[in-house]
């Protein structure tokens, strides 16, 4: 394993807030209804919950643009939504947090919401609402995409498999051929339709399913650099939860080389949306200019940080670098 170089120079908040990342993939509503449980429904085996109070959160590819956002960098959200409730409900919460949308609207479908009803601390049940979007509003997506990419400097692909990323292979290739670093969040087990893209962040599990479990690390290493290579990938990063990162990528002279970020001890609250704020970080750090290489170890801290929080978290600059003056 190839030792780290000389420290990079990190992002001033300056270079940050400079930097524009566009996300692009499935938003969704999540909401939690909790409540007390006191009783046995007389209608079915099933627990009677008295809702007392409401809550509702940005899910999906707008909690890791809330992520970008809450780094310091500048966001666009571009996403498919429904003409419904929780359709305006994720534009309100969107605009409070400050994140730019282009929201393609479309009426069969289903703005994503997962509900959860929540009882003595325990979650009950989980009831989804969500359908596939029509071929034209994915068609207009696609225009809207070509509209506003000279405008940013990386572009996120947060990848839900529930039907908004259909030109995927169009858009990485439009983003490659105007420069911009493409980082991929993928879902599912073909990966070909993320090839050209500058990075993927899949876990160990997401990985496994597309290669095939590994015997060794050397058998790891030699899955993961013949997926980069037949991809056309700059790197490979592999999140590993207690294991950290890994990042595959090639020398100037085309040699597999493998960067490994040990994980950072701290205790471990809620793993939930660690991997949004992960590849947020990789994005806002590359539209700043960063290399891959220099910018794993500080992606890998920022997970590090929200895993101490209790839910869906988010690291901030000063959590990240400290305090400094813009």
């Amino acid at each position: 394993m190839p030792a780290a170089g000389s420290a990079p120079l990190n992002p001033s908040l300056s270079d940050l807030q400079s930097a524009r990342v566009l996300v692009v993939g499935d938003a969704m509503l999540d909401r939690y209804w909790f409540g007390a449980v006191e009783r046995i429904s007389p209608e079915a085996p099933v627990p009677v919950v008295r809702v007392s109070r409401e809550e509702e959160r940005l899910g999906g590819a707008a909690n890791v643009a809330i992520n970008v956002k809450t780094l310091g960098a500048q966001c666009t959200l571009l996403t498919v939504v429904g003409d419904d409730e929780p359709a305006r409900s994720l534009r309100r919460l969107l605009e409070a947090q400050g994140i730019t949308t282009v929201l393609g609207s479309d009426p069969k479908l289903y703005t994503i919401v997962k509900l959860r009803v929540i009882g003595r601390s325990q979650q009950l049940i989980r009831v989804d609402f969500e359908n596939q979007p029509e071929h034209e509003v994915l068609q207009q997506m696609l225009a809207d995409y070509e509209r506003v990419l000279p405008d940013h400097d990386a572009v996120l692909f947060s990848d839900y498999g529930k039907g908004g990323l259909t030109h995927i292979p169009r858009m990485i290739e439009l983003a490659r051929a105007a420069g911009k670093p493409v980082l991929v969040d993928p879902k599912g087990s073909d990966y070909s339709r993320y090839a050209g893209a500058t990075t993927l962040t899949p876990n160990r599990a997401e990985l496994a399913q597309v290669v095939g479990p590994w015997r060794d690390e050397a058998d790891l290493h030699r899955r993961a650099h013949a997926l980069r290579e037949e991809l056309g990938l700059d790197g490979l990063v592999l999140t590993r939860s207690e294991e950290g990162m890994s990042l595959f990528e090639k020398t100037a002279d085309g040699q597999p080389t493998h960067f490994q970020v040990p994980a950072q001890a701290r205790e471990v609250f809620d793993v939930t949306g660690a991997g949004d704020t992960v590849i947020a970080t990789l994005a806002a750090l590359l539209a700043c200019g960063m290399n891959l290489r220099d910018a794993v170890p500080l992606a890998n801290r920022a997970g590090s940080i929200v895993v101490g929080k209790f839910g869906t978290a988010s690291c901030s600059f000063e959590e990240l670098f400290g305090k400094e003056t813009a």
